[in-house]
């Protein structure tokens, strides 16, 4: 459709006329998905206009937990240097039973899988503030507070955007631009303007949560009591700060009620005397289980809470926003340079939901489980808990929480080939450190990929190589991996890498004689053997015409990859959330913050 989706023109007050085209595209929404996706875009040299309807960043700490995953995203964007110093660098969840005694402690598998602590507490109010200060060093990207959007119509080409002053009760100005990325929220401006509306559950139970100061906790975990008179988390964080959340009883609140201070205190008592000028923030709220209907609405876009909203039990309310931005900014990109067609931004949304409603499911199941008021039920989990942890099998599949979703993607931008029984198609690439080139410098492999799409050989010859760049494969960077301790050694047109600490040999050894072609985004694309090139290359055609040149960034874009050990642990590189309501809506209650 290309009619505007706004009200007909009044004849007696025109707006005004579109405008030059400020920006390729228009973020709506500057909390920590917004934020992500404007680095994103700006590290690919895209220009953006990031607008917020507040005067400034959230001073709400919401979200309190950021994984391994996102923050392997801000590192490709060049701001995880930037992150580390406000976050804890933690050690996942213990679980405790209804008895009080520990079950287990979710640990994941550390930073094995992608180069970064698995799970890190933090405060959203830092992490936005510090995303918003490295943002402003880029001169491709534009940010405007206290503006919101007002109108959009769509054309085949171009969208018509109208924004202005929060507090106005029109556009100040239409202009044009590429595409707009709905990052607004649970109350999505976005979204309502485009008609989608958000199906799932709403849940009656009323959370009370307090972000407190002066607090003596020194655990780098969160803890989920599972104590069904009163289930209670908590996540301490940097500096003495600590967030508790309680399940309130009948009575005790209504969901956005300010909670009264004796509230407070007496939640609070069996882990800590309080005073009032100790309690940041206290809220009251309830949480959602909703996914939109779409994802893309031709040239606009839906991320983060515009796109789903989640119980906060698993944590990833704001990591799932985060692999929205991932997922989708380098397509953009790759679509305006004309590095690829239209037909991958539809993957966008074939890729993102299956996994963002298993995600939503997932959060549903765990609260239902561990927060569980039901005594009965309390005491055959801690039961059904003990038990596996006493097994081999049931340890990894707790302590590791294998329990979560796979990430796997299925259909989309990926070439999963027949006779493929392990290929890791359609998950992320791991991040190993390596010894890169012949200087042998270790640093992580991301580091060595760059921007762009990336093609690995493992144990391929010259004549393989020849073979895929004839095949015109949407690959930058090519890249010889080396097992069996060998020395790296560079090659005409590639570069090589060898291992450094044991994890390449382990993620890369029954790929041998294979090529592994790796997204922007950090996700195997395809797995293949030399004589299947040609199918890989014919199956991405339609999304990627040409094969895709190396991303250069300009100098005054780019952003130092992460360095040094004083926050990252790393050896520096080389500079370079009770039953559900049935509920249908298009603009929920704002929701509680996601762990």
């Amino acid at each position: 459709m290309s009619e505007p989706l706004t009200p007909p023109e009044d004849p007696q007050h025109r707006p005004p006329r579109p405008g030059p085209v400020k920006a390729d595209v228009l973020v709506v929404g500057a909390g920590p998905t917004g934020l992500t996706a404007a680095h994103l875009l700006g590290s690919l040299g895209v220009s953006v206009l990031l607008v917020e309807r507040n005067p400034t960043t959230s001073d709400d700490a919401k979200a309190i937990s950021l994984d391994d995953e996102s923050l392997r995203t801000l590192q490709s964007a060049g701001v995880a240097d930037a992150v580390y110093p406000i976050i804890v660098p933690g050690t996942g969840t213990k679980y405790f039973g209804a008895d009080g005694r520990p079950l287990l402690h979710a640990r994941g598998l550390g930073d094995q899988r992608f180069g970064h602590p698995f799970k890190n507490p933090f405060a959203q109010p830092d992490l936005e503030r510090v995303l918003l200060k490295e943002l402003r060093r880029r001169s491709c990207v534009e940010t405007r507070f206290a503006t919101r959007l007002f109108t959009l119509e769509q054309h085949d080409d171009h969208v018509t955007v109208g924004v202005g002053p929060s507090q106005g009760e029109e556009p100040a100005e239409l202009f044009e631009v590429a595409y707009v990325l709905g990052c607004d929220g649970g109350r999505s401006t976005v979204r309502e303007l485009l008609s989608i509306p958000m199906r799932g559950e709403s849940f009656p139970d009323v959370w009370l949560v307090a972000d407190t100061l002066g607090d003596a906790h020194d655990q780098r975990y969160g803890m989920h009591h599972g104590e069904p008179r009163r289930p209670t988390v908590i996540v301490p964080g940097r500096d003495g700060r600590c967030r508790y959340e309680f399940l309130l009883h009948p009575g005790e609140g209504k969901p956005g009620d300010p909670p009264p201070f004796e509230l407070v205190r007496e939640l609070l008592r069996p882990y800590r005397e309080i005073t009032p000028d100790q309690v940041e923030r206290a809220v009251t709220y309830t949480f959602h289980a909703l996914l939109a209907d779409r994802l893309r609405d031709r040239r606009c876009f839906l991320l983060g809470d515009a796109a789903h909203m989640m119980p906060p039990f698993a944590g990833q309310g704001l990591n799932s926003g985060v692999r929205d931005a991932a997922n989708l900014c380098w397509k953009i990109a790759d679509v305006l340079a004309g590095r690829a067609a239209d037909a991958l931004l539809d993957t966008y949304d074939n890729e993102r939901r299956p996994h963002a409603q298993a995600v939503i499911d997932l959060s549903v199941r765990l609260g239902r489980i561990v927060m569980t008021t039901n005594r009965g039920r309390a005491l055959l989990r801690d039961l059904l808990a003990r038990t596996a942890m006493h097994t081999p099998w049931g340890r990894r599949y707790l302590t590791e929480m294998r329990y979560r979703p796979d990430t796997r993607i299925r259909s989309g931008a990926v070439v999963p080939l027949d006779g493929q029984v392990r290929a890791p198609v359609g998950t992320p690439l791991p991040q190993p450190r390596v010894l890169h080139g012949p200087r042998l410098q270790v640093t992580w492999l991301d580091d060595v990929l760059g921007h762009g799409w990336s093609l690995l050989g493992v144990g391929l010859t010259n004549a393989d190589w020849a073979a895929a760049a004839r095949a015109g494969l949407p690959a930058g960077t090519r890249v010889d991996i080396v097992l069996d301790d060998r020395f790296p050694r560079d090659h005409p047109g590639r570069t090589s890498v060898a291992d450094a600490d044991g994890q390449l040999d382990a993620s890369f050894a029954r790929l041998t004689a294979r090529f592994v072609l790796v997204r922007p985004d950090r996700l195997i694309a395809a797995v293949f053997e030399p004589d299947q090139i040609g199918r890989v290359a014919n199956s991405l055609h339609r999304f990627a015409p040409r094969p895709a040149a190396e991303i250069h960034v300009p100098a005054t874009e780019q952003h130092p990859a992460p360095t040094g050990q004083e926050h990252t642990g790393r050896q520096a590189a080389e500079p370079g959330r009770s039953a559900g309501v049935p509920r249908t809506t298009s603009v929920p209650e704002i929701q509680g913050g996601p762990r």
